[in-house]
């Protein structure tokens, strides 16, 4: 006989990522909802938890009365080995409903590296890998985020992508399904009139062109009104924040109540893909921000916020809000994830520290001032220094940095920097806390990413990668430097998986087929698997990895316009060359980046700047000096 869900539980490490009824989650009744919506993260429960976009439409979607919005993850290792041993098929948390009997299943792309698990979570669920083979039984699969930017490796296995921002697609989406099912649609024709909504790409209707080399050369679209450019969605003012989120029953890698004040980052560094998919900048007044902490406070019980955004301090009324929150909050304590680097941030920092200051993180990126150009990152040395001088002096006991290695034009020398502000730092530290002071230098492998100025470059081989790791751990481990650095062979195949194209995905398949998933953990990844999977399918994944491309051929990834222009980004990674950096045009001119008149923003309004200014980089600065002295020691 079968074993029951709550049988497999008892066998199983975790279960409570399996259990659903957690506080906040909502279970409606499956008999008496017309419309049923799973969302899907293809990564473990404990990661996923802590996803706030799903959060953000699981709440829109379960407030319309006739939706039930429910949540999947991952299974691990050892529930996947029960299911598959029972003959059962993967669950939704809420109704512990087969995934295979919902309309529709959205997949959230966060991280490349979880695309194996998505085609193990359909298999798991009962529904077809390749979307060629689903039938009208099968709910669509739908996927979004950053990783939709570029879909074609996915493309053989998602029905449809939406592109940029959902809260007010997933309404659009279910009021169609509405429409479909009370007209018995099929499913091909959902798929055809899904291409007339604005932000959606549906790859069945489009074909990939090779060249005779075998390279890619356009993406056709198949039918009548498939458009030949697809344009993201963009919610032009924030909605209200997330203030009932799921209080997940174990610990998960975010552990804590969270609210996004800003979306959006106009800073420009070359490398960052959410920088240039994202923008414009939209901000939450101090007022909003204030009242969604009341309100998250008394709905989960946490007595920690986070304050999310791509660059937190960078929000132009970041000190009246930190006012607002300390005094309005005592309590509370107050997280900041992303700041600058520089010594204002560590004031902002200082301002909502609780008791016992720890460590604080900068991200340099580089370690010459000459390849900070080079990446339009726009912070000097003299900025980290005087920022790990501030924070060492108030108190903090260590200063953790974050670069790159494997970037554009970088040379040893560039290597060698990260080594020599290492030790400066740690000087500092000295100075101010003796032998308490610890620094750590942690490095990642650059990954070129679709729509940003570096979308054209090579990526380090493992060999090249090598001996700059080496140079890095041995002067770091002399200079008292702690060091960690991340796996090349990780990083190629995320370079791979993020520029490949649609033959991509085949290896994808063959790889999954083979054991491939949870290639995100170092103790799942088979480094030997996705090799023999590429060889297996023909692919060359060095040619996706280890050239740099020509600024004007075709790019898989073409076809989608996330509002930053080819043309802008091909300046801009011409200005790489010859460091010629571009300011924030969040606090100055506008770089004419193409969001300027980005028409799913400003509609039939005309043009209008494309970010919001509400304050200037000189007064929020002035603002900041309230916090010298006693102010710094409110909490």
């Amino acid at each position: 006989m079968t074993a029951t869900i709550d049988e497999l539980l008892t066998r199983v490490s975790k279960p409570a990522r399996y259990t659903g009824g957690e506080w906040n989650s909502i279970t409606k009744d499956w008999r008496t909802a017309t419309l049923r919506v799973a969302f899907a993260y293809p990564d473990a429960y404990d990661i996923g938890m802590s996803n706030m976009g799903i959060g953000i439409l699981y709440d829109i979607l379960n407030k319309i009365d006739d939706v039930t919005a429910e949540r999947v993850y991952a299974p691990w290792e050892d529930m996947e080995a029960e299911i598959r041993r029972e003959g059962l098929l993967l669950w939704s948390l809420e109704n512990r409903r087969p995934l295979r009997d919902f309309d529709i299943l959205g997949f959230t792309l966060q991280y490349e590296l979880t695309y194996s698990n998505i085609l193990n979570m359909l298999d798991l669920g009962g529904i077809p890998v390749f979307a060629g083979q689903r039938t009208d039984d099968h709910p669509l699969v739908i996927a979004g985020g950053s990783g939709a930017f570029n879909p074609e490796p996915l493309a053989p296995f998602i029905d449809a992508f939406f592109l940029g921002e959902g809260e007010d697609a997933v309404v659009e989406l279910v009021d169609r399904l509405r429409e479909w099912k009370r007209a018995g649609t099929p499913r091909a024709e959902r798929l055809r009139e899904l291409l007339t909504m604005p932000g959606v790409y549906v790859p069945s209707f489009y074909e990939a062109r090779y060249d005779d080399a075998g390279h890619f050369a356009a993406l056709e679209p198949l039918v009548p009104g498939a458009p030949r450019t697809i344009t993201r969605r963009i919610v032009e003012v924030l909605p209200p924040p997330l203030v009932k989120p799921i209080v997940p029953f174990l610990q998960t890698i975010h552990d804590r109540a969270a609210v996004e004040i800003q979306r959006g980052c106009t800073q420009g560094c070359r490398f960052c893909q959410a920088g240039m998919i994202y923008r414009p900048t939209r901000e939450r007044s101090p007022e909003e921000v204030v009242e969604a902490a009341r309100a998250l406070m008394a709905n989960t019980g946490y007595d920690e916020l986070s304050l999310l955004s791509l660059s937190t301090t960078d929000h132009s009324q970041i000190v009246p809000m930190i006012e607002g929150l300390t005094s309005t909050f005592p309590e509370l304590k107050v997280g900041i994830p992303s700041t600058r680097v520089d010594s204002f941030s560590v004031d902002v920092a200082n301002a909502v520290a609780k008791g016992k200051r720890h460590t604080l993180t900068l991200a340099p990126e580089a370690g010459s001032q000459r390849l900070r150009n080079a990446i339009n990152k726009l912070v000097s040395e003299d900025d980290l220094l005087g920022a790990a001088e501030n924070a060492f002096e108030r108190g903090w006991t260590g200063v953790k940095m974050y670069f790159m290695v494997g970037l554009p034009t970088e040379t040893m020398e560039d290597v060698a920097g990260i080594i020599e502000m290492g030790q400066k730092v740690k000087a500092i530290g000295r100075r101010h806390m003796g032998g308490r002071a610890r620094v750590r230098v942690s490095t990642s492998n650059h990954v070129p990413k679709a729509h940003t100025p570096f979308q054209w470059a090579r990526q380090d081989t493992a060999e090249e990668l090598l001996p700059k790791h080496q140079l890095l751990r041995d002067g770091c481990r002399a200079s008292g430097v702690e060091f960690s650095w991340n796996d090349p062979r990780d990083s190629f195949l995320e370079s791979v998986l993020s520029r490949g194209d649609r033959r991509v995905g085949q290896a994808i398949y063959e790889a999954w087929r083979h054991g491939a998933k949870f290639d995100a953990w170092s103790e799942y990844f088979q480094d030997a698997t996705w090799r023999t999977a590429f060889e297996t399918v023909g692919v060359d994944p060095h040619w996706f990895a280890h050239r740099e491309a020509d600024t004007r051929e075709p790019l898989p990834w073409d076809h989608i316009d996330c509002g930053v222009t080819k043309s802008y980004l091909r300046g801009q990674w011409r200005d790489v060359h010859n460091t010629h950096t571009v300011a924030d045009c969040h606090h100055g001119a506008c770089n004419v980046c193409g969001m300027q008149s980005f028409d799913a923003l400003n509609g039939e309004k005309g043009v209008r700047d494309c970010t919001v200014k509400l304050g200037k980089l000189v007064e929020l600065r002035r603002g900041a000096r309230k916090y010298e002295g006693e102010a710094l020691e409110l909490v």
